[in-house]
């Protein structure tokens, strides 16, 4: 026997000998038992369950949050309605400052149509009972009038005059008589439940 013959006998049952060979095993996880897939499905219900709860605490936050903003607007909506107006001296004629103030007045009060306001007319010392009563009156209705004139149904405002009865601050002088001559807001019926939009 040839060399040649040795070496081709020798490729061959080494070749053989490989193909015989049967490959490493492949590692397989074993089915998972009903106890671990029920372990699986207790854990994602309560992720989902956390989830939705999450969901929910931030939906109250976010309620809590609007109703708070709207309470505090709302008082806001209280203040600017009963907010004093001044007169000048022995006057019924409403100044600029007056009428501004009127003007967001009365947007509250279109957008509120159950709303009634109560106008209280006030007058300093000088002067008769009867006079100041007159004037205060006269400034109450002033007020009334101008409101009316932005759409206001005068039947959903109240005038009434204090004259000289009230003094806002006593005193016998010009700072404490300004502070007297002037006209009270209160709400007389209904509530504040709509904020317009260019008073907010």
């Amino acid at each position: 026997m040839t060399l040649r013959r040795v070496a081709a006998l020798v490729l061959v049952a080494v070749s053989a000998y490989g193909c015989t060979r049967k490959p490493p095993p492949v590692a397989v996880a074993p089915p998972a038992s009903p106890a671990a897939r029920t372990d699986s499905s207790a854990i994602l219900a309560a992720r989902a369950q956390a989830r939705r709860d999450s969901i929910a605490a931030a939906e109250r936050v976010a309620r809590d949050n609007a109703e708070r903003d709207r309470v505090a607007r709302v008082a806001r909506m209280r203040e600017t309605l009963s907010d004093i107006v001044y007169f000048e001296y022995d006057s019924d004629q409403l100044t600029q400052e007056a009428q501004e103030k009127l003007r967001t007045k009365v947007a509250i009060i279109r957008a509120n149509p159950n709303l009634q306001l109560q106008v209280e007319g006030h007058a300093d010392e000088r002067g008769s009972t009867e006079y100041n009563l007159a004037l205060g009156q006269r400034r109450a209705e002033t007020v009334r009038d101008f409101m009316a004139g932005y759409g206001v149904d005068t039947g959903r405002i109240v005038t009434i005059s204090f004259g000289e009865e009230r003094p806002l601050v006593e005193g016998g002088e010009e700072s404490a008589w300004a502070r007297n001559r002037r006209a009270e807001f209160s709400i007389a019926g209904g509530e504040i439940t709509t904020i317009p939009p260019e008073v907010r």
